[in-house]
């Protein structure tokens, strides 16, 4: 699924590249590279990072319980509210309090949000912008336009993957 996304933004790119030199803009030109980039290293870090948590959690063994019932009533019963203890408000507050998580626990889940490849990504990303506009070459169209093909392309190619 990788190499398919990245092959189809390269051939969109040169397609980008192709139309932009041949208009003669070189702002479009500049502004349509930066945020195509910058985009495309936003998604591929956060689909690398989001890659290593699983990897990591998997190799740990941590694993969600599977619920033991059946489908029927799964669906009539999807958060077993209807079970026969009348206790059950009272079990089920005293478990939210337990469950309550720490600091450190929060902070490990949100590894992938402050993974380097990602906060990389995003300076790359504000440091183009900051680029473009101290340089007067921002092209606010062609930017934002380049910013959300990448987005595009990779959620196109992963519902057209059979």
């Amino acid at each position: 699924m990788i190499k398919r996304a990245i092959n189809l933004l390269l051939i969109i790119d040169i397609g980008i590249i192709f139309f932009t030199l041949m208009s003669g803009n070189y702002s479009w030109f500049i502004n349509s590279q930066i945020g195509f980039i910058s985009s495309s290293l936003v998604i591929f870090a956060s689909i690398f990072s989001y890659k290593n948590m699983i990897k990591g959690r998997l190799k740990d063994e941590v694993v969600v319980a599977e619920d033991n019932r059946d489908t029927i009533e799964k669906i009539e019963d999807p958060y077993s509210i209807y079970v026969n203890d009348k206790n059950i408000i009272r079990e089920e507050k005293k478990r939210l309090k337990e469950a309550r998580r720490s600091f450190l626990e929060v902070l490990k889940d949100s590894k992938p949000a402050l993974s380097i490849y990602r906060l990389g990504a995003y300076g790359v990303l504000i440091l183009g912008f900051f680029y473009l506009n101290g340089n007067n070459l921002l092209d606010i169209v062609s930017y934002l336009f380049s910013l959300s093909i990448p987005p595009i392309i990779i959620i196109f190619s992963l519902f057209s993957q059979p």
